[in-house]
This record gives structure tokens, C-alpha cells and sequence, in this order.
């Protein structure tokens, strides 16, 4: 009778498997904070009770007690309270409907701009290739705090400022995108480009019709980082948007809840954080597969 082959133990995966989980520990702690705030009345968020749902005893609110109506008829679940208030108080859907718009066009400039450039670099051969690529590497170390000045003082001379521009424009060339591309375009057989120059195609017609197709995982890993960093980016469109709120971003709109002497409304800017968060987690999900894909650089299949 053959012996059962014994289990064994590595130490060093152990240790590996102990720190991604507490990697993933932290990283999910603020997300479960947001969802757990969101779901409570205001004492219990305050008091920190209630645990993660919280007791959804009704409570009274205050608001609508000093707009003259009746305790019995202000008293309100906290889960419908803070997402309802979330879209009363401030118009969320246009800001959501903003950040859409402004993603979007920041992705798909960045992806006309950045297809060209990385594909040149890739596999044109030309004078001063490699010091133009040392030139995009270089920017990769520019932090956007440090240029955010000069770019504000640009737009208020042109009077772009408070406009969908403003938001737009600084961000339309990614350098990250096109190394991100270049990287991909590297893996890219040149027997495959050989054959459409021999059909006679164009280098445009190369990069839109063949090089595309072939990019599309590396696209998705490149549209995830693009649609995050500027789906939430807080820094800039408070710069820029100053006086009018129909231009706010779904970050911006958060600041609707910030009290000053009737303090923070948490409940209500929590709400809004899941809200606001919910269509990333989703796009993640559906296009996971794709992220990996393209953050490996695997290449054609």
C-alpha cells in the first residue's frame, strides 16, 4: 500500500501568503469604513457604535425639523437618509455625468496621441529615437504638482479656466501611456508590420489597423490607470473650477457635505463615496482579464 506523500510546509510562502493578506487587509479597511459610515445615523458614526450596519433605528433629522415640519414627519432611516440626501443636496448625477464626460475625453486623445508616438519609437528606425524616448522617461519623473502652476496661469490668459478645457486639455498627452505602448508594441513581431507595408499599407494604416487590434489588452491596463487617476483626481479640477458648480467632478461634489460651524455631514459624503467609487469597482471587474493581460505585456496570442 503506497504511503501518502506528506504536506509540506514552506516557511517562505508562508510568510508570503501572511503579507498580501495583510496587504489586502489594509488596502480594504478605508472601503470598508466608506460602506460602514454610509449605512449609519449620525450619533452612531459620531459615538463610533452601531458595528458595520449599524442599529437602522429611525432618528430625527434636524433639517428637516427647522424647515418647520412635524418630529413624527422628520424622523428617517439612516441607510435612506444619507443616499437620499446624497442626491438632494448636491446634483450628483451631473457631477457623475462631468467625470464621465471629462474621463472619456482625456482617454481617447490620450490614445490618439500616445498609439503614434509609441509605435514610432517602437519600430521606426530614425535619428535621435532613443534620445526622445530617454526625453519620455524623463517626463515619468515630473510630478503634476510641480508644472500645475504654469498650467493654471496658461488657461486663466486663454479663459479656459471654469470650462470642460480646463479639465481637459493639460492631460491629453500621457507619457505613461506612451511608454505603456511602446513597451507593448516591442513584443509585436515586425514580420507582422513587414507583411502590411508589403500590402501596401500606409504607416497610419498600420498603426490604426493593425497595431490597435493587437494592443487591445494593453489598452484596457492603460485605459484602467487613465479613467482612475482622473475620475478621481481632487487636485486639479479644484484649481481650475472655481466658480461654477455645474462643472464640478464627482470628487468636487464631496465637498457639498464639508459643514463649517454644523460640522461634517459624514453619513451623506459617505454615501456619495460608494456612489462615487461603484462604476470604477465595476469597469475593474469587467475588465480584469484584459488589465492583467496588458500589465504582463504578453504580446499577441
Amino acid at each position: 500500500m503506497a504511503e501518502a506523500t506528506p504536506l509540506r510546509f514552506s516557511t517562505r510562502a508562508a510568510i508570503t501568503h501572511a503579507v498580501l493578506i495583510l496587504g489586502a487587509l489594509i488596502v480594504l479597511l478605508p472601503f470598508y469604513t466608506m460602506l460602514s459610515l454610509s449605512l449609519k445615523a449620525p450619533h452612531e458614526i459620531m459615538q463610533q457604535t452601531g458595528g458595520f450596519l449599524g442599529s437602522q433605528e429611525l432618528f430625527r433629522d434636524d433639517f428637516c425639523i427647522k424647515l418647520g415640519n412635524a418630529v413624527q414627519d422628520c424622523m428617517v432611516n439612516p441607510i435612506i437618509y444619507n443616499y437620499a440626501t446624497a442626491f438632494e443636496k448636491a446634483p450628483l448625477l451631473r457631477y457623475l455625468l462631468n467625470g464621465l464626460i471629462v474621463t472619456v475625453s482625456i482617454f481617447v486623445i490620450q490614445v490618439i496621441v500616445a498609439l503614434p508616438c509609441a509605435y514610432a519609437l517602437a519600430k521606426l528606425r530614425f535619428w535621435g529615437r532613443e534620445a526622445v524616448f530617454a526625453l519620455v522617461l524623463f517626463c515619468l519623473l515630473i510630478p503634476v504638482h510641480a508644472i500645475a502652476l504654469p498650467l493654471y496661469i496658461m488657461l486663466a490668459k486663454v479663459g479656459l479656466t471654469n470650462t470642460y478645457a480646463a479639465l481637459i486639455i493639460p492631460w491629453t498627452i500621457s507619457v505613461f501611456g506612451i511608454f505603456l505602448m511602446r513597451q507593448f508594441f516591442m513584443t509585436v513581431p515586425d514580420d507582422l508590420i513587414d507583411a502590411a507595408r508589403m500590402d501596401g499599407m500606409s504607416e497610419y494604416a498600420i498603426i490604426w489597423q493593425v497595431m490597435l487590434p493587437t494592443a487591445i489588452p494593453a489598452l484596457m491596463a492603460f485605459g484602467i490607470f487613465s479613467v482612475v487617476a482622473h475620475w478621481n483626481d481632487y487636485f486639479w479640477p479644484r484649481i481650475v473650477i472655481t466658480g461654477n458648480r455645474d462643472l464640478f467632478t464627482p470628487p468636487l461634489g464631496l465637498r457639498e457635505f464639508k459643514g463649517d460651524a454644523d460640522g461634517d455631514n459624514f453619513g451623506p459624503m459617505m454615501a456619495t463615496a460608494c456612489i462615487i467609487v461603484t462604476p470604477l469597482i465595476v469597469c475593474f471587474l469587467l475588465a480584469q482579464r484584459r488589465f492583467i493581460e496588458g500589465i504582463t505585456l504578453s504580446g499577441m496570442k
